[in-house]
């Protein structure tokens, strides 16, 4: 295998260069570039790879060394699908006829494939292939966005490709890009106003000409424009969540948190330069756009910051340098907040918390080299301006205390400031020593970051490991035992169960999920004193599963799982009935947390779900029938998961299964139900693959029926492109049955 890629790399090589007896380079190149795309899509499965390494290849050897040609003809070609939609492009008047076809299926996915190919797997940041990408990001992007409403196999392509190039970029533009993403930037190019996506008939994508809006439509229209830009905020988050080791995601919160400060701290009166009575009609009406626009502003960022502080786990802070920025952008707020005398509870608690943060760093968390200090000096106007202006004796004196440690490199630290880091941390024990610490400094920088998000936004982020620095730790520092999560077995003691027990109803949100989390941390490592209180265990749980904030309740779920896995036979009828329950006990949030639980413990379980097969499988079908849409979405979800599991132990309920199947998909009244149910027909003839044949031998004929009666009379494209891609599956599974794969194999039996 390896001499056939050097023999691929040796072609690559021979077709990049201009032979002697061509007329011109420009010539040669006009004239081979066509050739050389065309080998991408080559359909032999048998030489397909060595055809796209030896296109590759020269795609990327013709841009280093002659990226001008390049850019012209191959660069130019394989992006002209998404740059045809651009809002900097030109849209003729003849194309602009409302459903006009403008990209077809076939052209944006080869583009996609293309740029896959040749900037993912080829893997070279040169200047050329940056630049020339840096343009369609915005419709690469919403392509994205759009890809996740439904099933697709671009979407992964176009997150690879997205995260390459923003792990590629410079740091600024990255975080430019970022800004256009998120729509904090108009000026970041993006999908024409005339353009859209849409589902083609074969499964794919296509960009069309939208529809003129009616005056009767502008409602809808509006309200379809809020909630695509709140989708593309949220699908911003999943993508940040996995640009976390390399830094971005640290550096775009940052950015954020200092256009909070602006949105906390802008005065609205320096638009009003004129009095009104002295401004003409056309400047009111600029006033006023003035002014929408900047709301518009806030409530993104407001949004993004929501978005960050739920989907960013504690590693999103990587060096020392971030969490100076992180600290930086606070104390900037705070005085901003009292430069325009608007102190708050929240802000002064948000200013002890930064102040905090840094003794802790200053305290010995983290073995500090020059460097960090050089950065940790970027502080000192800010806690000087501090010490000067804010009305709290006890943080004037801490913060003239850390500019006099900062200054000094730490050689000369006052007791203030070592009692701020250890209050900050909560690792005084109760005899005021010092014990051996079970969490990193890293750690400790992130627990009180987090804290600090979920002050400001009510969202709180776990305190689980994640801050990297440059500079190696030195162990300082202790746990108190409401927060400890890494026990050792029998080690815990009836006062610190009593006090974790306690916790968990603490009404501040980071206190009660650090509980929880502990209280599942012990179930795990089968903590005795702990198990033998699991009906008590097991009450917390469920009471906070019905708690709004997103951390408390992910934590109950844990919680619940875990508890689960040690007792199934007592936890799990309980948990069935609760699912099971009606909107007059339980509400249908509570319920769906449920079986959220329900699915973590099937996963556990894995070959031993087998005994609770009756149970379960009877719950969810219950539950299709529910009055509420979402539960019986939500048990379609379930049944579907379930079913992947059981595999050949299905048995006779596969009857009762597909029947339920049917009778959804074909008289359900709202169309998320029925999008479900064809799903789980997916997951199924997905997940089974082969055994498709013997597990489901009785229904399958069914079953093809049901999805061909999809795909005729279904008015949910959606619905329709689910069974499409079910009935795909199947043609595959069914074209192995009947031709299985010849095997170039001998037998060999060996005679006694």
């Amino acid at each position: 295998m390896a001499a056939d890629w050097k023999k691929c790399d040796l072609i690559a090589k021979i077709l990049a260069s201009c032979p002697q007896q061509s007329l011109s380079p420009e010539s040669y190149y006009k004239d081979i570039c066509p050739q050389v795309l065309d080998l991408f899509h080559f359909q032999d499965k048998l030489t397909a790879r060595q055809f796209q390494r030896v296109a590759t290849t020269t795609f990327i050897t013709l841009s280093r060394e002659r990226p001008q040609l390049a850019a012209k003809y191959l660069l130019q070609p394989v992006l002209a699908p998404l740059h045809r939609c651009l809002n900097t492009a030109e849209i003729p008047e003849s194309y602009r006829v409302p459903g006009t076809i403008l990209v077809t299926e076939e052209e944006l996915c080869r583009c996609i494939e293309d740029v896959f190919k040749v900037y993912v797997i080829g893997n070279e940041p040169l200047t050329v292939l940056m630049d020339s990408l840096l343009p369609v990001l915005g419709v690469l992007f919403l392509l994205y966005c759009f890809t996740k409403q439904s099933v697709s196999h671009i979407r992964s392509l176009c997150q690879e490709i997205l995260l390459w190039i923003l792990g590629k970029l410079e740091r600024k533009k990255a975080i430019a890009s970022l800004k256009g993403f998120a729509g904090l930037d108009k000026a970041v190019p993006s999908l024409h106003s005339l353009c859209q996506f849409r589902v083609a008939t074969q499964g794919g994508i296509m960009i069309t000409i939208k529809e003129a809006i009616s005056d009767e439509d502008e409602d809808e229209a509006l309200y379809q424009k809020v909630s695509s830009e709140q989708d593309q905020v949220e699908h911003l988050g999943d993508l940040l969540s996995l640009c976390q080791e390399c830094g971005l995601s640290g550096d775009f919160f940052i950015f954020c948190l200092k256009e909070l400060t602006h949105v906390a701290t802008e005065n609205e009166a320096e638009l009003k330069t004129k009095p009104f009575s002295s401004k003409s009609l056309l400047e009111l009406e600029q006033h006023q756009t003035l002014l929408v626009e900047g709301q518009e502003q806030k409530l993104l960022v407001l949004q993004l910051m929501v978005v960050l502080c739920e989907r960013m786990s504690e590693q999103i802070f990587t060096n020392i340098t971030q969490v100076v920025d992180f600290v930086a952008a606070t104390l900037q707020r705070a005085c901003a907040s009292l430069a325009h005398q608007a102190e708050s509870t929240v802000e002064s608690q948000t200013l002890s918390m930064s102040m905090g943060l840094v003794a802790v760093i200053l305290g010995g968390a983290v073995q500090l080299k020059s460097s960090d200090f050089a950065v940790l000096k970027q502080l000192l106007p800010l806690l000087e301006k501090v010490s000067n202006t804010y009305p709290d004796p006890v943080i004037q004196e801490l913060a003239v205390d850390l500019r006099i440690t900062i200054s000094t490199h730490g050689a000369f630290a006052t007791e203030a400031v070592s009692m701020a880091a250890q209050s900050t941390l909560n690792k005084k024990d109760s005899e005021g020593k010092i014990e051996e610490p079970q969490q990193s400094s890293h750690e400790r920088h992130t627990d009180v970051a987090h804290s600090h998000l979920e002050q400001q936004q009510s969202h709180g982020i776990a305190p689980q490991p994640g801050l990297q620095s440059d500079a190696p730790v030195t162990p300082q520092g202790v746990n108190e035992p409401s927060t400890t999560t890494n026990q050792k077995s029998g080690s815990i003691t009836t006062e610190q169960l009593q006090e974790v027990l306690l916790s968990a109803y603490d009404p501040q949100i980071p206190t009660r999920a650090a509980a929880l989390r502990t209280l599942s941390c012990w179930i795990e490592q089968r903590e005795a004193k702990a198990l033998e209180m699991q009906e008590k265990l097991l009450k917390i749980f469920l009471e906070n599963l019905e708690h709004e904030d997103t951390f408390v309740y992910l934590s109950a779920i844990q919680g619940v799982a875990l508890l689960s896995d040690v007792y199934p036979e007592k936890i799990l009828p309980d948990l069935l009935a609760q699912y099971d329950s009606s909107k007059d006990e339980h509400t249908p949030e509570t319920r769906m947390k449920v079986g959220e639980v329900l699915m973590r413990i099937v996963r556990a379980l894995g070959d031993m779900v087998s005994k609770y097969r009756e149970p379960l499988i009877h719950t969810f079908l219950r539950g299709v029938r529910d009055p509420d849409g979402a539960h019986r979405a939500s048990s379609l979800a379930n049944l579907g998961e379930l079913c992947q599991r059981l595999d050949f132990l299905l048995g006779s309920v596969v009857h009762e299964v597909t029947a339920c199947l049917i009778a959804v998909a074909k008289t359900d009244s709202e169309v998320q139900v029925r999008r479900a149910a064809i799903h789980v027909i997916v997951l199924l003839l997905r997940g089974l693959s082969q055994k498709a044949t013997e597990v489901l031998s009785d229904v399958l004929k069914d079953l093809y029926h049901l999805l061909k009666h999809v795909v005729r009379l279904e008015p949910d494209d959606v619905a329709k492109l689910h069974a499409q891609l079910a009935l795909e599956e199947l043609d595959d599974i069914m074209k192995n049955f009947l031709f299985p794969p010849r095997k170039l194999e001998k037998k060999i039996v060996v005679l006694p």
